[in-house]
């Protein structure tokens, strides 16, 4: 089995000393860079668009993790891609023609990623499980960082793996919202592949190490 990745969301990080915070990863044990592109439209919240993103790709080493939370993704895939996304997640519930919106994801050159809300039950991805490359469980409702992480999401995270096993897919599962030291041996023994970790990590007052933690004790 593959070491569990851990993927600090920049959205929780310091936009005022923005590299300071990428070199931070970069040094850390972190294996991704997790970044909420938000439009005020399809969550109630506005983050960092293009420019931003161009940015954090300059000083980047590790694999750049876009999750859009935005209506009408498929008008901005190949602008991700040329910005240096390495995957890209778009949601279910933003995806009238979800199946053609992954292949356009993978012939851009990037993984494909579908998130699903809290609400959003898993069967739905039944007939494309084997396209994705990875699914975002989303355990909290997205939008906004700090919020409490759902229990539900052990069960949801159970049934996902179930899915993915029976139909003989190598999808990914990550966990985006409330991930912390407290759940994340749990969530990894529930199938969890990567966890997304924003305040818990950018808030802690030494970082580096508790991404080390959170690597030492999501081990499988």
């Amino acid at each position: 089995m593959n070491a569990t990745k851990i993927a600090p969301s920049i959205l929780a990080a310091d936009f005022a000393n923005l590299q300071r915070d990428i070199e931070m990863v970069n040094k850390s044990q972190a294996d991704w860079f997790h970044i909420d592109i938000m439009d005020g439209v399809f969550v109630p919240n506005i983050s960092f668009g293009m420019p931003v993103l161009k940015a954090i790709s300059k000083h980047a080493k590790k694999t750049i993790d876009v999750h859009l939370m935005i209506v009408e993704p498929d008008r901005y895939i190949q602008t991700f891609a040329d910005l240096g996304a390495d995957n890209l997640t778009v949601h279910f519930e933003a995806c009238t023609h979800l199946h053609r919106t992954l292949q356009a994801i993978k012939a851009a050159g990037m993984k494909a990623g579908v998130a699903l809300n809290p609400h959003t039950n898993i069967q739905l991805l039944e007939d494309v499980i084997q396209d994705i490359d990875l699914v975002c469980v989303m355990s909290v409702n997205p939008g906004f960082g700090g919020q409490a992480f759902i229990e539900n999401t052990y069960t949801k995270v159970r049934a996902l793996k179930e899915l993915i096993i029976s139909k003989k897919a190598n999808t990914l599962i990550e966990i985006d919202g409330g991930v912390t030291d407290k759940n994340a041996k749990a969530l990894v023994e529930a199938g969890a592949d990567v966890l997304v970790a924003g305040s818990f990590v950018f808030k802690s007052k030494q970082p580096i190490e508790t991404i080390a933690n959170l690597k030492e004790i999501t081990q499988k």
